[in-house]
């Protein structure tokens, strides 16, 4: 069937293999990016941060589980892109911390590390919403822990959290107001199912063998293709900047910038410790964000979008996908 488990080498293998499979798919996830704004960027953003931390990895100190996945969730925090990309890099820190110390992961292992990778992303997130990437990645967990009770193949537990990421991925529209209004499911979530996908592919040895198959079709309601296009005054206008950046500097107090920030915009994540942490934001006052953050520490890798360019971006990729489906 496959691994019972896998060491540092090849968990850093499985996921490159993942991420080549997520690439594939990257174009049609952003397509259906509505939510939280309509920017059509999703499947982009999270192929970015995955190589990001695969380019980590590969400078990775020993072959063990534990090396190789600190290296993945370091590489993901700094090249984190937008707000998949920064729960990515969540998703990393908590495997990281679950694999501390393993040299080999094995099924139940995996389980306990989508556990913690579920509760760091939930803490990462200022004001969760279900029916994204964190109710997928939340029943993925649960998917994996309830097989890992009785088997701790690795393989079998992976199967079981893709096969309730699916799941969830298609109960999305039925969470999220906006995706149902537009017809498709949670962008981020699919990403996460394609990239679990990707890794469970490589497992079993069919990562070569299989053509790209559209995995993004799943609702059970709906063929899934966008109908944004035709409804663009429906969906939010989104106003100001998306801005993402890291912060480094001693002692930072995560709590204590997430208060001040939650003040400044919406959107917010965040991702690190207390000498570096990356930060994603939606706000109208760029100065203000990146004042208050520079007065703390020392900004890095700043990346920062008008965020009506990307809607009109978005809108137009869809009037061109239309007329030619």
């Amino acid at each position: 069937m496959g691994a019972d488990s896998v060491d540092g080498k090849k968990l850093q293998e499985m996921f490159a293999s993942a991420t080549d499979w997520l690439e594939k798919g990257a174009s049609e996830i952003n397509a259906i990016n509505v939510f939280p704004i309509p920017d059509g960027d999703t499947g982009t953003n999270m192929v970015l941060t995955m190589r990001s931390a695969l380019e980590e990895a590969r400078r990775a100190l020993g072959q063990s589980a534990s090396s190789v996945a600190k290296s993945l969730a370091r590489g993901a925090l700094m090249g984190a892109r937008g707000n998949s990309g920064v729960i990515l890099a969540k998703f990393w820190q908590g495997i990281a911390r679950a694999l501390n110390g393993k040299d080999y992961v094995n099924g139940k292992d995996f389980a306990r590390a989508l556990a913690t990778a579920l509760q760091t992303a939930y803490q990462g997130v200022a004001n969760p919403v279900e029916g994204t990437i964190l109710t997928v990645l939340k029943d993925a967990s649960r998917g994996a822990e309830e097989t890992a009770k009785e088997d701790d193949n690795l393989v079998s537990v992976l199967e079981a959290a893709v096969r309730s990421a699916r799941e969830s991925v298609a109960r999305t529209p039925s969470l999220l107001p906006v995706l149902r209004q537009a017809g498709v499911v949670d962008a981020g979530g699919q990403g996460l199912y394609v990239l679990l996908d990707g890794a469970l592919r490589f497992l079993k040895g069919e990562a070569n063998n299989l053509e790209y198959r559209r995995p993004y079709l799943v609702a059970p309601e709906s063929e899934l293709l966008p109908r944004v296009a035709q409804m663009p005054v429906e969906l939010e206008r989104p106003e100001g900047y998306c801005i993402n950046f890291a912060l480094e500097g001693q002692r930072l107090n995560l709590k204590k910038i997430e208060k001040a920030l939650k003040r400044k915009g919406n959107s917010l994540i965040l991702s690190g410790d207390e000498s570096l942490v990356r930060i994603h934001i939606h706000s109208s006052n760029l100065g203000d964000v990146l004042g208050y953050a520079a007065r703390i520490g020392v900004l890095h890798h700043i990346v920062i979008t008008n965020m009506m360019d990307q809607y009109k971006e978005f809108i137009e990729m869809q009037r061109k996908k239309s007329a030619t489906d």
